[in-house]
């Protein structure tokens, strides 16, 4: 895929962003999940967590292991995760279905204690006040016009690392953005670039 990359042909013949078109499990997460609205605060916890296990690693090696870090973290439910001992920590960083990064596991519990404190839907209504106005951006034409960090993704970085969220920095927040829909970055050209009809 060159760096100015417009949408292209799938296995169907529709076009698609050319990024979800490697490997089957790209084909079905761009066309049924990637940038279709996400709410809800253990939906945008696991999101968020997923994002941050993430960083430094292709997506792929994430969205293979998606149901082992659900199993492994009780589902991402927030009071659950926030509930977890010691020894949930060391079952995690041996645990070979993950990504056993110490940091990361680590953040993860941490935010979950932070998330637990705060009030039903406060995440979801946080991050979803840094949502894009549809109307006010064109769609990318290639994947060169798509960014890796915005002003918004900047701001939703510094105001939940503020808050006590650790590793969600402004491309980790961009990705989140992107994922759950808060932005559509779907190609112009992209048979699903129409996000709000269900498919």
């Amino acid at each position: 895929m060159s760096a100015a990359s417009p949408a292209a042909p799938g296995p169907d013949g529709l076009p698609r962003c050319p990024w979800g078109l490697s490997t089957e499990d790209y084909v079905a997460y761009h066309d049924t999940e990637w940038g279709r609205p996400v709410r809800g605060d253990d939906a945008l916890f696991e999101r968020l967590s997923l994002e941050a296990f993430q960083s430094g690693l292709s997506w792929i090696t994430i969205l293979r292991r998606r149901e082992t870090f659900r199993a492994a973290f009780a589902g991402f439910g927030i009071a659950r995760v926030a509930a977890f001992t010691e020894q949930d920590r060391e079952r995690l960083l041996a645990d070979p279905g993950i990504i056993r990064n110490r940091l990361k596991v680590d953040a993860t519990l941490a935010n979950a204690k932070t998330l637990a404190a705060w009030q039903p839907g406060e995440l979801t209504e946080l991050i979803w006040s840094y949502a894009q106005d549809p109307a006010g951006r064109p769609l990318p034409v290639t994947t060169a016009d798509v960014p890796a960090v915005t002003a918004e993704s900047t701001a939703l970085s510094k105001e939940l690392k503020k808050r006590g969220i650790r590793f969600v920095g402004p491309t980790t927040a961009y990705a989140l953005m992107q994922a759950c829909g808060l932005v559509n970055d779907h190609l112009a050209g992209c048979a699903f670039s129409d996000v709000t009809v269900a498919r």
